[in-house]
C-alpha cells in the first residue's frame, strides 16, 4: 500500500488528518513510518550520489586546469622558438580545456543547488519521521489501554457474569430466609438469663410504684387519714384558701 506518491507529499502531509481518516490509525502510522524510512534511504542515496558526482567533477576540473596550464607553457616555448603556428595550436588546446572547465563549473553549481535542496528535504523528512514515531508510541499505548478496557467491559457485560450475580443474590435471599427461621424458633422461648432480667425489672417497677405512692401520701394502698372523705375538688390542706 502506497500512502505517498512522492517526497513532497510526505513533507507537505498532514499526519493528523491522515490518522483521523484511517480505520486503523496504528496500522496507518506504521505504514507511514515504513514509507518515510524507505523514502529517507532513497533521498540519502540520491544525495550521496550527487556529492560523489560533485567530487568527481571537481577532480576533472582540477586536471583540466593543470592541462590548460601545461598547454600555455608549451605555447610559450613554441613562441620562443619562433614557432608561432605551434604556439597558436597550444593556445587553442588550452582554450578548449578552459571551455570544458567552465562547463564543469555550471554542472557543479547545479549539483550544489540539488545537494542543498536534498539536504533541506532530508531535514524536513526526518522531522516528519520523528513526529510519526512519537505518534506511533502514543497510539500503541492508547490502543493497548483501549483494548484492555474493552475486554473488561465485555467481561462485565457477559451473560455469565450477570447470571452469577443473580445466583449470588438468590443465595443471599436464601440465607436471609434461613436466619429468619432460626430467629423464629427463638421467639417465645426464654432463657434463665431472660427470667432473671425480668425479675430485676419487676423489682425496679415495684420500687418505683412505692415511691410514687409515698409522693401521693398513700401507704399500703390506703389513703392518708383525713383525706378519705375530702372532696377531690377541695383544695389541699394548708393552701390558705
Amino acid at each position: 500500500m502506497s500512502i505517498f506518491s512522492r517526497l513532497s507529499d510526505i513533507i507537505n502531509s498532514n499526519l493528523t488528518s491522515l490518522l483521523d481518516k484511517a480505520e486503523n490509525p496504528e496500522k496507518m502510522v506504521r505504514l507511514i513510518i515504513q514509507e518515510m524510512e524507505e523514502t529517507l534511504v532513497e533521498v540519502r542515496t540520491t544525495s550521496a550520489k550527487a556529492i560523489a558526482d560533485r567530487k568527481e567533477l571537481q577532480r576533472r576540473q582540477e586536471w583540466l586546469r593543470r592541462e590548460g596550464a601545461e598547454w600555455e607553457q608549451k605555447a610559450e616555448i613554441a613562441l620562443r622558438k619562433d614557432r608561432e603556428d605551434l604556439a597558436r595550436g597550444a593556445l587553442m588546446e588550452r582554450a578548449r580545456l578552459d571551455a570544458e572547465v567552465e562547463t564543469i563549473d555550471a554542472e557543479i553549481a547545479a549539483l550544489d543547488d540539488s545537494i542543498a535542496r536534498l539536504s533541506d528535504d532530508i531535514g524536513k523528512l526526518q522531522a516528519k519521521l520523528k513526529d510519526a514515531r512519537a505518534r506511533q508510541k502514543s497510539l500503541v499505548v492508547r490502543n493497548r489501554t483501549a483494548q484492555s478496557q474493552l475486554g473488561v467491559r465485555k467481561q462485565l457485560h457477559r451473560a455469565s457474569i450477570d447470571d452469577a450475580m443473580g445466583r449470588f443474590e438468590h443465595y443471599e435471599r436464601r440465607m436471609d430466609d434461613l436466619e429468619g427461621q432460626v430467629e423464629s424458633y427463638d421467639l417465645g422461648s426464654r432463657s434463665l438469663a431472660d427470667e432473671i432480667a425480668e425479675l430485676e425489672a419487676n423489682d425496679k417497677i415495684d420500687a418505683e410504684l412505692e415511691a410514687l405512692k409515698r409522693r401521693l401520701g398513700r401507704t399500703g394502698g390506703q389513703v392518708a387519714e383525713g383525706d378519705a372523705h375530702r372532696d377531690p375538688s377541695d383544695p389541699p390542706k394548708g393552701s390558705g384558701n
